[in-house]
């Protein structure tokens, strides 16, 4: 598996980033074990989790994922090699409405990871939420103090809208400090409502975000990047069965446009629908970084073999046109 560059870092991340949401919880920790190390022996060295996983499952650890995944850098001895971007900053799961940004509830989270994670510096640190009616300046003072304290080394935005990256960038710009290096969004070929999201406060990617990124060239790391394998799924069924379900909505006939013309692809290019749906997102016109979810060794190596798949801009506009 390629290494890549993160936008302006001196960071060297796997093309592909392991999503680690559910290990330590539904993935028990031998199994979250054996899918770390074979991530490692397939080339990669991108790991993405958050304080706040899983702490909804209940009869487990808080900050589980984090947890397991300290636990099993302290058996490796290349543990310097390995990238981990975590996330802080959540609400609180009992107030989602209240937004937790301020300085001393940003660090709180931080030295939670760290302890969580083993680690004396988070590589990638991202915000997990915005909070509009807090001043961006006060959030990348606070982040920029944490880096200068030696906790992070980068630090990034997680669900923010492009109005607010702009101002934090440019307020970045003129402190002449680094400023955000990457934003996670949902995004994939498959097409979401908005109105379906369980927290109003995610971001998908959408047309003006994407027009900024291409413009800035700041590296995408998206969640969701897959579609939770609702193409591959989708295929299996004959057209006949899905044609007796009509889509209940427009974005329904989207996602069913699209599938059409993946089979379609696939047919003509020999690619899996599963490997056109990641190149779909590593071949953009800015940097993409999807992140990859899976249960098994067997479905992370499938995964993990779209590492190499690039599209042509044809291709690209074929898909999502």
């Amino acid at each position: 598996m390629k290494n890549v560059s993160i936008s302006n870092t001196l960071l060297r991340p796997s093309c592909l980033c392991l999503g680690a949401a559910t290990l330590g919880t539904k993935i028990d920790q031998a199994s979250s074990f054996r899918l770390l190390d074979t991530f490692v022996e397939l080339g990669g060295n991108f790991i993405n989790t958050a304080k706040i996983y899983l702490d909804p499952v209940p009869g487990f650890e808080k900050s589980a994922s984090e947890k397991t995944i300290g636990r099993w850098l302290k058996q490796r001895s290349d543990r310097d090699s390995i990238l981990v971007a975590t996330k802080g900053a959540h609400p609180e799961l009992a107030t989602m409405q209240i937004q937790r940004l301020s300085k001393t509830e940003i660090t709180h989270d931080l030295e939670m990871s760290l302890q969580n994670l083993g680690l004396e510096r988070i590589p990638l640190y991202y915000l997990h939420r915005d909070d509009p009616t807090r001043p961006v300046e006060e959030i990348i003072d606070t982040l920029q103090s944490l880096v200068e304290a030696g906790k992070i080394q980068y630090f990034a935005c997680s669900n923010w809208r492009r109005s607010r990256i702009e101002t934090a960038q440019a307020y970045a710009k003129e402190r002449n400090i680094q400023g955000f290096v990457a934003n996670q969004m949902g995004f994939s070929l498959k097409a979401n409502d908005p109105a379906r999201l369980f927290d109003p406060n995610m971001v998908l990617m959408d047309d003006d975000l994407q027009d900024f990124h291409t413009q800035t060239q700041l590296t995408a790391i998206p969640y969701g990047s897959q579609g939770g394998g609702y193409f591959q799924k989708m295929a299996r069924r004959s057209k006949e069965e899905r044609l007796s379900n009509p889509p209940a909505s427009e974005v329904d006939e989207i996602n069913e446009r699209r599938l059409e013309r993946l089979e379609a692809l696939s047919l003509e290019s020999g690619i899996s629908i599963n490997h056109l749906v990641l190149g779909f997102l590593l071949s953009q016109p800015f940097p993409v970084i999807p992140i990859i979810g899976c249960r098994t060794p067997e479905q992370l190596r499938e995964s993990c073999d779209a590492a190499d798949v690039r599209l042509s801009e044809e291709q690209v506009r074929f898909l999502r046109d």
